[in-house]
């Protein structure tokens, strides 16, 4: 039996010596009022980021973005001036060592793109920089030293809302240690993206539709929530959706009718657990649609994976019962098909149209991939400086695409041009550490609760990532935001010890 299958034991708790549990109550009931103040702090400061970021139109504003980072690190200072902090199992710990590594060296690379240096070094390390600093720079014979990002200022400021997310996921790695917190965030999750739902639905419909606080002026004929743009939109929901699958899968009320006779089962299904089922299910199926009728091709075929991984994860991994692997089955079959059929129903002609070859080779996406590989040639170690996109995508531009980009509507590349090959790697593999990890640990838990919820993260996860191959969602604060949260929530799930979180509290 491996090191990581010994956290499911039952006997774990039974291990705990009657002393040990003595000083765990004496811990308990040491904690100061200052350390309880910060810890509401932090957990309700998760929390409200949650509800708050999508909403002024997913926060692409920057007061929007300052209100966020001013919580996030008001957070993080609640976190320092702790005494006692919260208690993580030690797998956690190494699992995150080098996840860890690399994402502090991707905002060393931030720093150094920001920081001066002699006019001979940059003109080494980075050619470009040097000579666009010398075609465009006021006065350049007078410069001694200069920066490796073209843009300081806005490397800087997007360095900061970087950041933001990085001490968001850092912070629910290190203080969501208990199952209530957990479950928590994913209900608050599915909430809002519950809402997003329903409020696209009522605008949709609305004579004077707006975006929440703002008049609504593009994308009249489609759901967008709170969003601006209909695919960021169904990005919030790809990322939803999966928590919803996973929750239902970890109460696995659902599936324990099984070989039950029908005066049982209605019996069953009045009890408040499948009641919750019940609403989990509709959430998905009214998230689906949302995505459907919002006319997004990625979220569309996505809603499709998301279930394909989910029913193949599930059957492949989930227990060990041929009975529970069969409800399951049934369970994500049925679903499925009811949002087939209720999309079929209200009707998805628009949404089908857009999938014509006619309509998919007009696309100027890939002639903004193309010039964006031309700034990825120039700048290929420390990147033209992370923000730094808008601003230099003119000089690449061809004469036959619009004339302002603000995004290369792929964040892979456009990351790989702000950061460079260097700083690309280290961020992207950060993630993917994390995500395999969580899926290795993930194959030998067998609590269904552990379970359910990491396979929707994991999920999740993977759905925003596939869909940043054609689209710019980790460039929305909302999305990113999110998908922050997910991930590092993802991690918790998978590492979760029954335990841990009165070990040291």
């Amino acid at each position: 039996m491996s090191k990581l299958s010994l956290i499911d034991r039952d006997s774990i708790e039974s291990r705990k010596t009657k002393v040990e549990k003595m000083g765990n109550g004496m811990r308990r009931g040491a904690l100061s009022v200052k350390d309880q103040v910060c810890r509401k702090i932090i957990e309700f400061g998760i929390l409200g980021l949650i509800v708050w970021v999508p909403l002024p139109k997913a926060s692409v504003h920057e007061w929007s973005i300052l209100v966020m980072q001013v919580a996030v690190f008001v957070m993080m200072g609640a976190y320092v001036l702790m005494g006692q902090k919260p208690y993580n199992n030690e797998l956690l710990d190494t699992a995150l060592r080098w996840p860890r590594y690399l994402f502090y060296a991707v905002f060393a690379l931030i720093l150094v793109q920001i920081i001066p240096f002699p006019n001979f070094l940059v003109k080494i390390l980075s050619p470009r920089s040097y000579v666009f600093r010398e075609m465009y720079a006021p006065d350049f014979s007078g410069i001694k030293f200069m920066r490796f990002s073209l843009m300081p200022g806005h490397t800087l400021m997007q360095g900061l809302e970087l950041l933001a997310y990085f001490l968001v996921g850092f912070l629910i790695v290190k203080t969501v240690t208990r199952r209530s917190q957990i479950m928590r965030i994913f209900y608050f999750i599915v909430g809002m993206g519950v809402f997003q739902a329903f409020y696209g639905f009522f605008e949709l419909y609305n004579p004077i539709p707006r975006v929440l606080f703002y008049k609504k002026l593009h994308y009249l004929d489609c759901v967008t929530g709170t969003f601006v743009n209909r695919n960021h939109f169904s990005g919030y929901l790809e990322m939803v959706i999966p928590l919803a699958l996973g929750l239902i899968l970890a109460r696995t009320d659902l599936f324990s009718l099984s070989g039950k006779k029908w005066k049982e089962k209605i019996l069953k299904i009045s009890e408040k657990g499948v009641y919750k089922n019940l609403l989990l299910t509709l959430a998905v199926i009214l998230m689906a649609l949302a995505i459907i009728l919002s006319k997004s091709r990625s979220g569309v075929f996505l809603v499709v994976l998301t279930f394909i991984l989910v029913f193949g994860m599930a059957v492949l991994y989930f227990g060990r019962v041929r009975q529970q692997q069969k409800w399951i089955k049934s369970f994500l079959k049925v679903t499925f098909l009811i949002i087939v059929l209720m999309a079929l129903y209200i009707g998805i002609d628009a949404t089908i149209e857009r999938f014509a070859m006619d309509n998919i080779l007009e696309e100027v996406r890939p002639v903004v991939w193309s010039n964006t590989t031309g700034i990825i040639g120039d700048f290929p170690v420390f990147g033209s400086g992370l923000g730094t996109f808008e601003a230099l995508y003119p000089a690449y531009e061809e004469s036959s695409t619009p004339p302002l980009f603000e995004h290369a509507h792929n964040d892979y590349l456009e990351y790989l041009a702000e950061l460079g090959v260097v700083g690309f790697v280290m961020l992207l593999g950060g993630i993917l550490v994390m995500l395999v990890f969580s899926f290795l640990m993930w194959k030998v838990r067998r609590h269904p609760e552990v379970k359910g919820l990491a396979l929707g993260g994991m999920v999740a996860v993977v759905a925003m990532l596939v869909h940043s191959i054609t689209d710019f969602n980790l460039h929305i604060p909302a999305n990113m935001m999110l998908f922050a949260v997910v991930l590092s929530l993802t991690v918790v799930t998978a590492f979760y010890k029954r335990n841990q979180g009165s070990n040291k509290e």
